[in-house]
């Protein structure tokens, strides 16, 4: 819902323009195909839009002309998450549209909005809206928030936090937090927290850790299931280069010293293959045992194609 109501406000900002649209040249100004370009355009006259299309090499898409348009219908979620999208694109059409959209937005959305942006990092993506307002809100009264969380062997833990910042990398949102608990800075799976209200009593705010060096400490090692820590015989920059979601650690001029997660050690695998060199495995015992099943299947291959 998300993607397609901030397509249909861009599209509509493009109709606006003085000028007919082919298929094709909307396709590409909004990053689809154009049979979903036709879909958005059906959509758009279900909600009362007259959109006319002239068919033919000349032909497209345009308003009609001296339409009294109606208003796109969105829910607060939906309105929030669309106005969020469009901010955190560059494009002058996007800026249009969102200029639009804050116009007619009730005070309350505006507030939800800003905060969301004042707490969040990264691109926008797929997030329990509920989560979202929870943790944010945490973050800009500076109260602990409480919330169940699900641990990777499936068993729920209570946890205790004061909430810094929600950020999303490699495709997933964390909640950067001081644990109250453990008494240290940690990374949680937004997807995997349960918020209970009320939040608990503010806090003073301490000096964060700068995000980007501790988000690669943290998904490298505490974020995953599977942890592989991993000599490998190349220089540092050349395997960071190569697996850029590893935390890499040089040894010397010619070695260094690889820590990689995953929720699988399938993936690990994966990592392991991109290296294209020597290393030396120190575990997890999965990881040793996946590679050696797939080192077999690479041998039987090996000697189908000699006997073949």
């Amino acid at each position: 819902m998300l993607e397609t109501s901030a397509r249909l406000l861009k599209l509509l900002s493009l109709l606006q323009s003085p000028r007919d649209w082919s298929g094709p040249a909307l396709a590409e100004r909004l990053g689809v195909t154009t049979r979903t370009v036709r879909n958005d355009v059906d959509r758009l006259r279900n909600l009362g839009y007259p959109v006319h299309a002239t068919p033919g090499v000349a032909g497209g898409y345009k308003l009609g002309a001296g339409a009294s348009l109606p208003p796109l219908l969105l829910d607060d979620d939906e309105a929030v998450a669309v106005a969020l999208s469009l901010s955190e694109q560059e494009s002058e059409t996007a800026q249009r549209a969102l200029t639009k959209l804050e116009q007619v937005l009730p005070s309350r959305l505006r507030h939800r909005v800003s905060t969301v942006q004042q707490y969040t990092v990264g691109t926008a993506a797929e997030i329990d809206p509920d989560v979202m307002v929870a943790v944010v809100t945490a973050c800009r009264a500076r109260e602990r928030l409480r919330f169940d969380y699900v641990k990777f062997d499936g068993e729920r833990d209570r946890r205790e936090v004061e909430p810094y910042r929600l950020v999303h990398a490699r495709g997933r949102w964390y909640l950067v937090a001081w644990d109250v608990g453990k008494q240290d800075w940690r990374t949680f799976r937004a997807d995997r927290i349960a918020p209970r209200i009320p939040t608990g009593p503010r806090f003073t705010a301490r000096e964060m850790p700068e995000l980007e060096t501790y988000l690669a400490k943290g998904l490298a090692t505490a974020a995953w299931r599977f942890r592989a820590t991993v000599t490998v015989h190349a220089p540092a920059d050349e395997v960071v280069a190569k697996v850029p979601a590893a935390l890499v650690e040089a040894v010397d001029e010619r070695t260094c010293r690889m820590t990689a997660g995953s929720d699988t050690p399938e993936m690990l695998a994966v990592y392991l293959g991109m290296l294209g060199c020597d290393f030396e495995v120190d575990g997890p015992p999965e990881l040793v045992h996946h590679l050696g099943i797939t080192a077999d299947r690479f041998r039987k291959a090996i000697n189908t194609a000699r006997h073949g």
